[in-house]
């Protein structure tokens, strides 16, 4: 391997990155976060949570150990039970999003197991997959006819099989098709649904718990991923599942069983973080509107058909166009970052826009009036 040809070809290209210095201050536009609620914001929150007399006494800033070494465990049990209490299943805390698919995908199948991915899942869910040793096809982008004909081809029965998606997806911030993914469960009832709801936690669904809960049928999906990390304003993620496929997490999942925990500290701002999602109904509503404002601005500006969502991606289509209008917009006090490749399909490096509630309709008028004088150069 040759390093420095990789480096030199990765700059040739666009596609070569380094940790971005903070310039963020007071008058830069934030449209890069997964805040997606603003709760990241909230120093009233972080105030009464730092000076609580739990936290002041007893809680540890450190675990020191695995999830199975450690000795304190009440912080990890009061989250796991909470979400299992709004979730109506067990619950199983990991480090984050990338330990809990990386990980889970590995421990619950095997070399008979065939797994269908969307062709868009995140490169966590990819890791995990590749990390097993079943057998995997990826379909069409949401297009559930093209699945179902490969489980037709393939695997007709369905035993066996494990199909993964993403509720919302994080680069373009379209939806799944979850009715249609029910739809074909009834049909083929041996199948085994996971779905990755890292970018609809706090946004969507009934008490902003994602979209697989507020269901037709809830109890359809056999594994629901939740991240801590973005709109929770946290760290780490849990997966959502049954007592049996829990056992075998515990007992098989690496990335949880070789694992430092997480403090006892953070799982316990989690568990603040979520009974406070489940409350902020007039924040998601708020977000809703900014959507729709930032999709018709976008529409106007390039032509393109923009779908409401707090994710929209502004196709460019080159790294380095990408690159420089990231940088352009920056001169602006608004900060957007360049997605490129490996992260997004060559021929598709955008500017990805993350909204947050703690936005105005002022901020996404500053930021479509930087985009329009920047986009046609």
């Amino acid at each position: 391997m040759n390093r420095e040809i990789i480096i030199e070809e990765l700059k040739k290209t666009g596609n070569f990155r380094s940790i971005p210095a903070d310039r963020t201050n007071s008058k830069t536009l934030d449209f890069s976060a997964n805040d997606y609620l603003g709760l990241a914001e909230r120093h009233d929150l972080r105030k009464a949570f730092l000076e609580s007399e739990t936290v002041r006494s007893s809680l540890l800033l450190t675990s020191s150990a695995s999830r199975l070494l450690a000795a304190p465990q009440n912080s990890y049990s009061e989250l796991e039970n909470r979400l299992a209490k709004l979730y109506g299943r067990p619950a199983l805390m990991f480090n984050s999003g990338y330990h809990a698919n990386s990980g889970l995908i590995p421990a619950i199948t095997d070399k008979d197991t065939l797994i269908l991915a969307d062709k868009l899942v995140h490169a966590s869910i990819i890791d995990g997959i590749m990390l097993s040793k079943a057998s995997w096809q990826r379909f069409r982008h949401n297009d559930i006819n093209h699945l179902e004909q490969i489980i037709n081809k393939v695997r007709p029965d369905g035993h066996n099989t494990l199909v993964i998606m993403e509720s919302i997806y994080s680069m373009d911030g379209d939806m799944a098709p979850i009715e249609e993914l029910i739809a074909l469960k009834h049909r083929h009832p041996k199948l085994m649904l996971y779905i990755d709801e890292a970018h609809a936690l706090g946004v969507a669904g009934d008490k902003g718990l994602g979209l697989a809960l507020s269901s037709s049928d809830p109890q359809a999906w056999d594994l629901i991923i939740g991240t801590l990390g973005k709109a929770a304003a946290s760290v780490g993620a849990y997966a959502i599942l049954s007592n049996t496929l829990r056992d075998i997490a515990v007992n098989r999942c690496r990335s949880f069983i070789f694992s430092t925990a997480l403090p006892p500290l953070t799982a316990a701002w989690s568990t603040l973080m979520v009974n406070q999602i489940t409350g902020m109904d007039k924040e998601r509503e708020h977000l809703r509107e900014l959507s729709v404002h930032l999709a018709d601005g976008l529409t106007q500006i390039t032509g393109r058909k923009y779908t409401p969502s707090h994710i929209q991606p502004v196709i460019v289509g080159n790294p380095q166009k990408a690159v420089e209008l990231s940088k352009a917009l920056e001169n602006d006090h608004i900060k957007v970052l360049p997605i490129r490749t490996p992260t997004v399909p060559p021929g598709t490096e955008r500017l990805r826009i993350s909204l947050s509630a703690a936005m105005t309709i002022e901020d996404i008028d500053q930021l479509l009036k930087s985009l329009q004088h920047h986009f046609h150069k």
